[in-house]
């Protein structure tokens, strides 16, 4: 194996396929789209230089599940090549995007068989409609469709992506350097995901595991005189509230800790730290809002919620109903599937003096099941 790196790129928001999941967060059985990709070249190159380039706000959740090296990308795909390339020191790189799903083992043979013939090695296809182009019609048999992956020499590759023109592949970022291309047959097989309809053209993605994913969040603020108290997102008409650095929702705080537990992303501080000033005072329910939109982006459906208030006061009772109806709004499930249960703690320690309240939160998640997403695309 030559000295290589390979990046795959998959920073941009999935726009153009339609859907509530991004095309990158697709789960095949129990891996998102991104990794399952990313372990078929690892497998088949015997690469471990691996360069995964996604949105800034997957980057943290994406480093627990595998020992790539993991970069935030731009705005446009070129910006995101330019900055992983920062990090290539390999002879060669081999770039190629997430949306190109399936692997073709004889195309990969093909561009490696011909790496040193020249700056670059690109696979094409022939096109075999006829083409239209500007008001006249051209030879197809010149018009070349490019696919990738690609493999580049590094250092070309950097130079020719200083310029400031935007490309929309590496090639065509080479051959205006004035570099020289070697082109080899493309693979059929590598359609690339970019609308719902493709998802009919791929036959290379597994159905996501039906497994059922749960977590468990605790939360307990002391109360504070002169604050508003909100529990659940809903306004509580006592005079105190809780002690905190946001509007100290405990109810909120323990859900989105039950969350995050059930996809396995840590806890609520490392996302909404208590030392930053821009979460002073903030709304829990926006705080959740992000949350939940995350969970859809990266291909979660959440199943229930049941959650526990643990208080001596104030009377929850009389509210039980708004917090539900709030939880099942902003979550976007059912009321049913929202439940709330309150207890006291038997006047044992600071929540049993009516100092505080504590809430505890179960929740079940699974994945999302794109596969339904096929007869959508059919219409």
């Amino acid at each position: 194996m030559p000295d290589l790196t390979l990046i795959l790129l998959g920073a941009g928001n999935s726009t153009r396929f339609g859907a509530k999941v991004k095309k990158q967060w697709l789960w095949i059985n129990n891996e998102p789209l991104w990794l399952f990709l990313a372990n078929k070249f690892k497998k088949l190159l015997n690469i471990n230089n691996i360069i995964i380039v996604a949105n800034e706000s997957e980057l943290n959740y994406m480093k627990n599940f595998a020992d790539f090296t993991f970069i935030g990308g731009g705005n446009e795909r070129q910006i995101s090549l330019y900055n992983a390339l920062k990090h290539v020191q390999s002879k060669y790189v081999m770039v190629s995007d997430i949306a190109r799903v399936c692997l073709d083992e004889k195309l990969l043979k093909r561009l490696l068989e011909n790496i040193d013939k020249s700056d670059i090695v690109v696979p094409y296809l022939l096109a075999t409609d006829t083409i239209h182009y500007k008001g006249k019609y051209i030879d197809r048999d010149e018009v070349k469709i490019i696919q990738t992956p690609q493999i580049s020499k590094t250092e070309i590759l950097k130079k020719a992506l200083q310029n400031k023109k935007l490309f929309t592949d590496e090639s065509s970022a080479v051959l205006d350097f004035g570099g020289s291309i070697t082109y080899v047959e493309g693979s059929q097989k590598a359609t690339k995901l970019t609308y719902l309809n493709d998802l009919n053209k791929i036959e290379c993605l597994t159905s996501p595991s039906k497994d059922i994913f749960s977590g468990i969040g605790y939360d307990v603020h002391p109360f504070e005189n002169g604050k508003k108290m909100y529990l659940g997102g809903v306004c509580i008409d006592v005079p105190y509230g809780f002690k905190a650095h946001s509007d100290g929702d405990v109810l909120i705080h323990a859900l989105i800790d039950a969350l995050l537990g059930a996809i396995g992303y840590g806890d609520i501080g490392e996302l909404f730290p208590d030392n930053d000033k821009k979460y002073k005072n903030a709304d829990s329910k926006e705080l959740l809002k992000n949350v939940i939109d995350f969970i859809k982006r990266i291909g979660f459906d959440i199943i229930n919620i049941d959650i526990t208030i643990i208080a001596e006061k104030p009377k929850i009772t009389p509210y039980k109903r708004d917090i539900k109806t709030m939880i099942s709004n902003i979550v976007k499930i059912p009321m049913q599937k929202v439940n709330i249960k309150a207890t006291t703690n038997e006047k044992l320690g600071f929540i049993g003096r009516g100092e505080g309240i504590g809430v505890q939160v179960i929740t079940n998640v699974k994945y999302f099941d794109w596969t339904t997403l096929l007869k959508e695309a059919k219409q």
